[in-house]
């Protein structure tokens, strides 16, 4: 026994004892195995023994089979909870695997708008009536040439929703401006308007936004192709076709 420090003291083998015992002795390669082991078990977290000793025997152990038994055992003694009670779409696996794909959505149109932005709903409206019922090119075309100051919002909205259309499957040649509306904002800024004779009235400051939806409709070829057909159409020739229309408003003599 001896005196380590001051009110402390050390019991055990004095170091000429531990220096005397061989390497082969059981006392010593006990004493470096545990050794070994403290320092294993100290370098590695308590989440790494839950995965080595838990979490792989789960996993070998829990197979779909096992799961399928273990669900019917539930089902037949009422244990199931609400969701897994519900019942199953078609296509589900008896075993309680996975449900089947569900199709993706097909859509049919795009609806995009502007942020509020200082500006009249009247002016604003202008635009509106410009660009509806136009192909999205032509109405990205006018808003380039336009002079309105909001135009180049409503060019970089129209080619955003574009993009956006476009992302979900919709043809981007024949995507139309189907509708296009504007709305007020939330809040109009007030301020106070100096007169003269100490007199003052109320400035409004109004925001609005615009609305657009895209939809597919008929290409510019095809418009025009249409437009050909029926000016064609009314095209009629007196000596090929003679129209049995009764006359409207006879004179009553030649017209000469």
């Amino acid at each position: 026994m001896q005196s380590v420090g001051r009110g402390l003291r050390y019991v055990g083998p004095s170091s000429t004892a531990l220096r005397a015992i061989p390497l082969h002795h059981p006392v010593a390669s006990s004493s470096c195995a545990t050794l070994g082991n403290v320092r294993y078990y100290a370098a590695r977290s308590p989440f790494q023994w839950l995965r080595d000793n838990l979490a792989m025997s789960v996993r070998r152990k829990n197979t779909a089979k096992e799961i399928a038994v273990a669900r019917k055992e539930q089902t037949e003694k009422g244990q199931l909870s609400v969701f897994e009670t519900l019942p199953t779409a078609k296509g589900e696996n008896a075993g309680g695997g996975g449900v089947a794909p569900v199709a993706k959505k097909k859509h049919t149109q795009h609806k995009y708008s502007t942020g509020n932005f200082k500006i009249s709903h009247r002016k604003l409206n202008m635009l509106g009536r410009q660009i509806s019922g136009k192909p999205i090119d032509s109405a990205v075309l006018q808003m380039m040439f336009s002079e309105k100051r909001a135009s180049k919002r409503i060019k970089s909205m129209l080619a955003v929703a574009k993009d956006h259309a476009k992302l979900k499957g919709l043809d981007e040649k024949k995507l139309i401006v189907a509708e296009a509306w504007v709305t007020k904002g939330p809040h109009v800024v007030k301020r106070i308007d100096i007169k003269g004779r100490g007199r003052f009235g109320i400035k409004e400051h109004p925001d609005s936004r615009m609305h657009v939806v895209l939809k597919e409709g008929k290409t510019k070829t095809e418009l025009l192709a249409e437009e050909r057909a029926r000016k064609l159409k009314r095209i009629v020739s007196a000596g090929i076709v003679r129209e049995d229309v009764p006359l409207r408003n006879p004179g009553p003599a030649w017209a000469w």
